[in-house]
């Protein structure tokens, strides 16, 4: 890891330095030193606390690319981050210095009108500025940095109770409750949740806050097949030892993006049910078995990002849904290679992997 400071100028001194985790290409992060930004009309300047590394952010680390999205110039990783308010901009009202707050990530570009089909699901709108993405150039900068200037219509106050170290965990909670979301009740279901990274032991957590009746989750390491319990599964089954998959599932959530487990998902998912695909895909051709989609009359449908869930993650934070289990690992900015290789390797155990952005005690 290197620690740079790059361009430095003697107006960038002290109180207005900070520092920043920035991606300059595959195998290439490094800490760097950049000026302290400082908020403009309409928006909040953030005292970042915790960040939560996602798969992007090992991803733009590891190849320089995160799916379509390729670095052409430096990027400051992280989209899923919560801090505290250090200013507030002109024309910002509703918020207060040191409030505690986190951070809708999406910004929609252009006019933001959908066709009427789709009226409302602002995460299929085509042209949308995510933090920490190099999907635009120039970059759209993430929050894995000391401090961030955010338009103020992106921040959440956290609920009372909600620390900012849950607050940074409050977007991918929010991915979860929209995949719960696309089916219409799962009061009562039976669900079989096929993944247990962070993102489906989180799936795993929301169909429990939404009520379902019973949770399965699968996955090849028994160290996620432990978080998955802890948030909530009532059983698990382990892959890699060659447990197979249950019998007549009522809904599925596929949550590995891994096209050989679509075959067994969809053999689980019972005639007539409902499979929700929440990991990714690959966007080359991949085999998979799906026959049993037609055979069984099986609705099978995507899941991608949210929408306004981030306040219903919030409230379902605030109701007592306890994330804690999903953390296994955390450090400070200065080790945020390290971090990063934490949470790619498979070997470590690790789910949720997080970052103190603070130096603050």
């Amino acid at each position: 890891m290197r620690t740079t400071t790059e361009n430095p100028s003697p107006a960038i001194a002290g109180e207005n330095q900070m520092r920043a985790v920035v991606a300059h290409g595959p195998g290439d992060v490094r800490i760097e030193e950049r000026a302290r930004p400082v908020p403009e009309a309409g928006e909040v300047l953030l005292a970042l606390e915790w960040g939560g590394i996602c798969g992007s952010d090992i991803s733009y680390w590891k190849k320089g690319a995160s799916g379509t999205a390729s670095l052409t110039h430096p990027l400051v990783l992280g989209h899923e981050f919560a801090g505290r308010v250090a200013a507030l901009g002109s024309h910002v009202t509703g918020l207060r210095e040191g409030q505690p707050v986190t951070v809708h990530p999406a910004r929609l570009m252009g006019d933001g009108v959908l066709p009427e089909r789709i009226a409302g699901r602002t995460n299929l709108y085509p042209h949308v500025r995510y933090f920490g993405s190099a999907a635009f150039v120039p970059h759209t900068d993430g929050g894995f940095s000391e401090y961030r200037a955010v338009p103020a219509a992106q921040i959440r106050p956290l609920p009372d109770g909600v620390s900012t170290e849950q607050g940074a965990l409050a977007e991918p909670l929010a991915v979860a409750l929209h995949a719960v979301g696309r089916v219409p009740d799962l009061r009562g279901r039976t669900v079989l949740v096929n993944g247990c990274g962070p993102i489906g032991s989180l799936v795993v957590a929301a169909a429990r806050y939404r009520g379902a009746g019973r949770v399965v989750a699968a996955d090849l390491a028994s160290s996620s097949l432990a978080v998955a319990r802890a948030m909530g599964a009532d059983e698990t089954y382990d892959i890699s030892v060659g447990d197979g998959l249950p019998e007549d599932v009522d809904v599925a959530f596929e949550a590995s993006g891994a096209p050989a487990a679509l075959g067994p998902v969809l053999r689980a998912t019972a005639r007539g049910g409902m499979l929700v695909q929440v990991g990714n895909l690959p966007g080359t051709p991949a085999a998979a078995t799906l026959g049993d989609l037609v055979t069984r009359e099986i609705t099978w449908i995507g899941s991608y990002r949210f929408v306004d869930e981030i306040d219903d993650a919030l409230r379902a934070l605030a109701d007592g849904l306890d994330v804690s289990p999903l953390i296994t690992h955390r450090f400070p900015l200065d080790r945020a290679e390290e971090a990063l290789a934490v949470a790619a390797d498979p070997e470590s155990g690790s789910s949720k992997v997080m970052l103190r952005l603070t130096t603050d005690s």
